[in-house]
């Protein structure tokens, strides 16, 4: 990268969000469940920040490939809220038919 390209501020470097979440798996069962978001506040104006008082109210939309085989993500699970249901589903859970190693993203 070129140093003067930087100084100009012709490449901008950005924090991206960060999600948490946790797995638990039992044999064939996996659940995924969404433990905290992060947005650098800088992103955000402040009469926006002001008005989210839970981390989840951040997001609008969340989706799962359950079988990811490092090619194109396949949306096979997804939650999202809507003005009629703000609430969003923070957890999910899939059963996989037959044992093996799945890869999930």
């Amino acid at each position: 990268m070129d140093k003067r390209a930087v100084e100009q501020g012709d490449i901008i470097s950005l924090n991206w969000p960060r999600c948490l979440w946790a797995a638990k798996a039992d044999k064939r069962e996996v659940a995924l469940t969404l433990t905290d978001f992060m947005i650098p506040p800088d992103d955000v104006p402040e009469d926006v920040r002001r008005t989210v008082k839970h981390w989840s109210q951040w997001i609008d939309y969340w989706a799962v490939d359950w079988d990811n085989k490092g090619d194109t993500f396949h949306n096979e699970w997804q939650t999202y809220r809507t003005r009629k249901e703000p609430k969003l589903d923070l957890e999910t859970k899939h059963t996989y038919d037959a044992p093996g190693e799945y890869t999930w993203s």
